[in-house]
């Protein structure tokens, strides 16, 4: 889909029907006002494009949509794509269940990241369409990665404007997270490792803003380092990246939706709920290469 030219600053966002409102200073809106059972029409595409881009993270409510309606969906704001690790459903093989059973003690990608930020071309954007849910618990934290880039000091922000962080999809912290879904659900390629090199400074493709692209989950070191010497950089940026000020809070409900920015905001499911399950849908959005 063609994408915005570049722009200094987000534009705001005015369209008759939709509702959009902000859940915390940092980033996040919920946008009401729409059923997303009907196909939209170009208008309310592009001002949901928009609001997206303004607030990295939109969130719907109360959207029963079959697994043919939820990638329709998708297919609007961009190209569904097949997640490495996990097969999809039966006849939607771009469509991952992301599940915590009863009896299991690891959340899928349970842990402060980006998705798939080991590939050559990550995701510009996923989507998450809640299913089951435990009687408690749950939420999703977001956070800002402009807001966490433009935070640093002058002299941090050069030294890392030059830096490649490498990603890896190994990294040990994250490998357990999908066991379980590796063990139910693998794909022929679960055993494979990925590796990938990305600007530790990214500059998001549609708004022409910078964003910290490192995470704890996948980045092992930066080029030209060894992962000794890039360790206290990172450590630092890893702690700075999720400050409370840079982040905002989803409780989900049945049928609840989000969509973000894969490109400037990293997701933290909360494992808080032992002993209930969590089924969510996801889809996952063909990105382009950072840089």
């Amino acid at each position: 889909m063609a994408q915005l030219q570049p722009k200094a600053q987000p534009k705001p966002v005015f369209h008759p029907q939709l509702d959009i409102r902000k859940i915390a200073g940092a980033c996040g809106a919920e946008i009401l006002g729409i059923d997303l059972s009907v196909a939209p029409d170009a208008e309310t595409v592009a001002a949901l494009r928009q609001a997206f881009l303004d607030h990295q993270v939109i969130f719907f409510r109360d959207h029963d949509l079959t697994p043919a309606q939820f990638l329709q969906m998708a297919k609007l704001f961009g190209q569904p794509i097949e997640y490495p690790f996990v097969t999809g459903l039966d006849g939607f093989p771009e469509i991952i269940q992301v599940a915590k059973l009863e009896h299991e003690k690891s959340n899928f990608g349970g842990i402060w990241h980006a998705d798939t930020t080991y590939l050559e071309r990550p995701p510009m954007g996923t989507m998450l369409i809640a299913r089951e849910l435990p009687p408690y618990g749950g939420d999703t934290l977001f956070a800002n990665q402009y807001m966490a880039y433009e935070a640093l000091s002058d002299g941090m922000k050069a030294l890392l404007d030059g830096l490649i962080a490498i990603n890896s999809s190994a990294k040990a912290d994250v490998t357990k997270t999908r066991e379980d879904r590796i063990k139910d659900s693998g794909s022929k390629e679960a055993g494979k490792t990925y590796l990938s090199e990305h600007p530790a400074v990214r500059t998001h493709p549609e708004t022409g803003r910078k964003a910290l692209y490192v995470n704890v989950a996948h980045t092992v070191a930066f080029k030209g380092m060894t992962e000794e010497e890039s360790a206290p950089i990172l450590n630092f940026l890893f702690q700075h990246q999720v400050k409370p000020e840079f982040t905002c809070r989803f409780v989900w409900r049945p049928g609840s939706i989000a969509f973000w920015d894969n490109r400037c905001v990293q997701h933290n499911p909360v494992n808080d709920y032992h002993g209930f399950r969590r089924i969510m849908h996801r889809i996952t959005l063909a990105g382009d290469t950072p840089r």
